[in-house]
């Protein structure tokens, strides 16, 4: 049997199995070692920058309990170690030094050059011996020795001479014990989870480590940086360690891996499955969307192309049914075109047949109103003449203008200014039928446009307007500017405009008045487009219809 005589569902069957299963597993174990490697990389990255900050952390406090000593050994109130600091005025001060503290000092005490502590923060050591520590670090600090400890049952002491003023010999000794704590603290605080750390001295002993630290020696993932010798006081350093035991920091991946094996036994397992679906899925869609175009092409309709199914199927969809919205468009296009043709040519005819007639009509009529012994009945007709000859006249001068547009003649005007003018040209209008006509400007808005022309517009918008309103009706007009566009909003409370015909109002000879002829919007459309703007129709807040006009408001935006 041919491959290509086999049903779709045994072609993806078979193709998954020799195109994908094999890839599909290069590709997990490539994935599962370039994460463990990634996560082993990023580990380390980590736990560098966490130790080097500690280190950091830790030389900063270091150095600031040296420079403590250093400048209290310096103090006024430490030469009444001269006197044995009889008035006690030494020990208050180490007291209320050892408080402002807190935590950071156990004990603050003076020993003289026998040995004895003669001032102290605490009360208890007065008069004991010190008993001499060795000492572990000897670093020069503003003109100071400044030696330290061991540290022993977490106590760092840190001491230096007493220097006498007067005759610059050394008069005792001032000690101060710092709690180690404060350094296993800044270790605790930096660490967290499975994470452990530890200062490692000069010949690698540990001088403070976190409670995990001894789980994490061996097998482990670890970081050092190194303590800068008291901001490079001294050559002496410390080394900082974060570990993680590898276990324990590998385990995410050895989770991974064994949920690839698991997909990858599941994906041999479930590809007949997958194969029946997947046809389906195509050709489905592939199945719906020809049904639909022959249907099209028998009984075109106002249906749409069914969506649906993979993503270049249904962007094929949407292709479609843009077309069809295209071909529409294009058809809204061509007899908009030909009722404009239809108009170009009655206006071609008009201008000449009609206008000439109308011209005499309207002599006559003026010429009979001069006549003296002209009746009331003759002298009303004549007025009817002349007025339906006026309202003729008008209706061949729209044809022209809808037939031969001129093309506008760009100068900046004021949109609000030429707003301003309309209302004003029009409220006697409204008046007569107790209409509200309200307006509303900002700042002035300037645009580039032809005045005449936007006028027009204006005007065609707001007769409509009340010439569509019942006595009583409001209309509010307002301007502002929006973005990059001036916007004009005519809105009134009138019976508004149907969705289904808000764009066949600015076809030409579509009117919902009584009397009208269908031209006035299609003119407006006309020199709108003509400015680069744009016209839209909808209901406004007092359930009226609602013009909204948007300009540009440079001649650059064109």
């Amino acid at each position: 049997m041919r491959l290509s005589a086999l049903p779709i569902r045994y072609l993806l069957l078979g193709a998954f199995l020799l195109t994908s299963l094999l890839p599909t597993t290069l590709i997990t174990g490539l994935a599962f070692y370039e994460a463990r490697t990634a996560l082993k990389t990023e580990i380390q990255r980590d736990l560098e920058t966490r130790a080097s900050a500690t280190a950091d952390d830790i030389d900063r406090m270091m150095f600031e309990r040296l420079q403590n000593v250093a400048s209290w050994s310096k103090l006024e109130v430490m030469q009444d170690v001269r006197i044995s600091d009889v008035d006690k005025r030494l020990s208050k001060f180490l007291s209320e030094l050892k408080t402002s503290y807190q935590h950071v000092y156990h004990a603050l005490y003076v020993i003289d050059q026998q040995g004895m502590v003669i001032a102290s923060s605490d009360a208890g050591l007065l008069g004991k011996e010190y008993l001499q520590q060795q000492v572990w670090l000897d670093t020069p600090l503003a003109r100071n020795n400044i030696r330290i400890s061991k540290p022993d049952n977490g106590i760092l002491r840190i001491s230096t001479e007493i220097v006498d003023t007067v005759d610059e010999t050394a008069i005792a000794m001032l000690v101060a014990e710092f709690n180690w704590q404060e350094i296993g603290d800044i270790l605790n605080g930096a660490v967290s989870g499975r994470t452990s750390a530890a200062i490692l001295d000069e010949q690698d002993q540990v001088i403070a480590a976190t409670a995990l630290w001894q789980n994490t020696i061996k097998a482990r993932i670890s970081a050092k940086a190194t303590v800068q010798g008291f901001q490079g006081l001294t050559d002496n350093a410390w080394r900082v360690i974060f570990s993680q035991h590898r276990e324990e920091a590998l385990a995410p991946i050895r989770r991974m891996g064994m949920i690839f094996i698991g997909l990858l036994v599941a994906t041999i397992l479930l590809a007949s499955f997958i194969a029946i679906p997947v046809a389906r899925t195509i050709s489905g869609p592939l199945l719906k969307l020809t049904d639909f175009a022959n249907r099209f092409i028998r009984s075109p309709s106002n249906l749409r192309p069914p969506a649906g199914g993979p993503a270049e199927i249904n962007t094929m969809s949407k292709a479609f049914a843009q077309m069809i919205e295209d071909l529409e468009r294009s058809n809204a296009h061509l007899t908009r075109a030909a009722k404009l043709a239809v108009v170009g040519e009655m206006a071609a005819a008009m201008s000449h047949e009609v206008r000439t007639p109308l011209g005499i009509l309207r002599s006559s009529a003026q010429v009979l109103l001069r006549e003296p012994s002209l009746t009331r009945e003759g002298r009303e007709v004549c007025g009817f003449i002349i007025s339906e000859t006026e309202r003729l006249n008008k209706l061949v001068s729209t044809l022209i203008d809808t037939a031969r547009p001129r093309q506008p003649e760009f100068r900046p005007a004021d949109i609000a200014e030429l707003t301003q003018q309309a209302v004003a040209m029009l409220r006697v209008q409204a008046e007569k039928k107790s209409i509200a006509l309200t307006l509303e400007t900002a700042d002035p808005v300037m645009i580039a446009c032809d005045s005449e022309q936007i006028m027009q517009v204006l005007l065609n918008l707001l007769l409509n307007a009340i010439q569509i309103l019942p006595n009583g009706g409001k209309i509010q007009v307002s301007v502002r500017q929006v973005g990059n566009n001036a916007e004009i909003r005519v809105a009134d409370n009138g019976p508004g405009i149907p969705p289904e015909q808000r764009e066949q109002v600015f076809d030409p000879f579509f009117t919902q008045r009584a009397g009208g002829i269908g031209l006035g919007l299609a003119v407006v459309r006309q020199i709108v487009a003509a400015h680069h703007g744009e016209i839209i129709v909808g209901e406004s807040a007092m359930k009226g219809a609602e013009f909204r006009l948007l300009l540009p408001t440079t001649k650059e935006d064109f």
